[in-house]
């Protein structure tokens, strides 16, 4: 999509602010400030060291679209000699933007980055609505993730 700019976010607020919008708009509930706080405390203690690249995607200077990658590693496999691996995050495009091709610039750019890394498996969590958009990117359909607590 023309007229879509990506920038890397380094500034925690804009990250945090970015984080809110996601919890409210995609899992309908507001970001109390304990949740937000521990939000901080986790990414204060993880960007330094490189292990999160966030992006903020703008459109004719507005702000449209967010996502992150976090940096992991596993148990190398035939299928991931390196262990290295990625998960998507907090991919979100704002209301009036959709439909743009947004969403499809800010998967391509985390992918890319994973990719310049050397992650050999690249996951991501996303509803119902977000399944086509990502299959369209070259993802696979896997099982519902399973939690693991004490509610029935």
């Amino acid at each position: 999509m023309s007229g879509v700019a990506l920038r890397v976010v380094d500034d925690l607020h804009t990250l945090m602010r970015w984080r809110a919008e996601v919890i409210r708009n995609v899992f309908g509930q507001e970001a109390d400030g304990a949740l937000m706080e521990a939000n901080e405390r986790y990414y204060m203690s993880h960007l330094a060291d490189g292990s999160h690249r966030a992006i903020v995607a703008e459109c004719d200077g507005e702000e449209c679209g967010c996502g992150a990658v976090c940096y992991a590693d596993e148990l190398p496999s035939p299928d991931n000699p390196s262990g290295r691996c990625a998960y998507l995050m907090n991919i979100y495009v704002r209301g009036p933007f959709r439909n743009r091709g947004v969403a499809h610039t800010i998967v391509a750019a985390l992918v890319d980055e994973a990719r310049r890394r050397g992650c050999g498996k690249i996951y991501l969590e996303t509803t119902p609505e977000g399944k086509p958009v990502y299959a369209s990117s070259g993802f696979k359909d896997m099982p519902e993730m399973m939690k693991y607590g004490t509610e029935n």
